[in-house]
């Protein structure tokens, strides 16, 4: 699949399903925790991780000068491509919020694909109402410079617990946010369109009355019935 089909095929699987099929690659640790949805009925997104990293505020670099630096976070807005899926790394500080409404407003002007942080935002109505779809562990009213120094963007960073780095795919819905290496995300998007349509023939089996035994998982005898369902699907 090329990167375009890549995406569209992420986008329309859930998370549930992917961290099973990496689950079975051997990467166990790829949810980000603390990553929610800020608002209800948010669209799935998938995307390229850009990542920006934070560390605990020290009182003389919490000025107003950090706002218009070179290295802030209104730069590394203007840096942001159509399509990524922001990731911020807050050293696992929650109690001030990284973006309001603004920042998002122009997050969203540049179709940023989502935001996503174990850490806090701001302004919570005003972000929705941008329609830019954010996952967080909160809702803050303190600014992020109260807690917080922004030290930079497109580097290797943690969030949720998870190591991330630029152009890793991410995938966040209402599950929370998961990370999917670059180099596989081929190989378990063909996975997982092939598992959630195993699911789905399994799920209308069990609402037929069928038992767990030998359907989930699939028997070599409901495999051979999956099997030629599918013959007859696709031709």
């Amino acid at each position: 699949m090329s990167s375009p089909d890549v995406l569209a095929a992420l986008s329309s699987v859930t998370t549930a399903t992917l961290t099973t099929i990496l689950f079975k690659k051997g990467l166990r640790n790829v949810w980000l925790r603390g990553t929610a949805p800020l608002a209800a009925g948010q669209q799935r997104v998938a995307g390229p991780a850009f990542t920006l990293r934070f560390l605990p505020q020290r009182e003389d670099l919490a000025t107003p000068a950090a706002w218009s630096s070179p290295t802030s976070t209104r730069a590394a807005v203007e840096a942001m491509p159509a399509g990524c899926v922001v990731v911020a790394d807050t050293a696992g500080i929650a109690d001030a919020g990284i973006f309001g409404d603004i920042l998002c407003a122009r997050m969203r002007q540049r179709q940023v694909a989502g935001l996503v942080t174990a850490g806090a935002v701001r302004d919570r109505a005003g972000i929705v109402q941008t329609g830019l779809p954010v996952w967080c562990s909160a809702a803050a009213a303190p600014p992020a410079v109260a807690q917080l120094a922004f030290v930079g963007w497109q580097q290797p960073v943690a969030c949720g617990g998870v190591a991330v780095f630029p152009q890793d795919i991410i995938v966040a819905d209402e599950d929370g946010a998961i990370v999917i290496p670059a180099a596989l995300t081929g190989e378990v998007a063909a996975q997982a369109l092939e598992q959630e349509r195993t699911e789905a023939w399994i799920l209308d089996q069990v609402l037929q009355g069928a038992p767990l035994t030998g359907l989930y998982p699939l028997s070599p005898e409901n495999q051979a019935r999956y099997e030629a369902y599918s013959k007859g699907r696709d031709g």
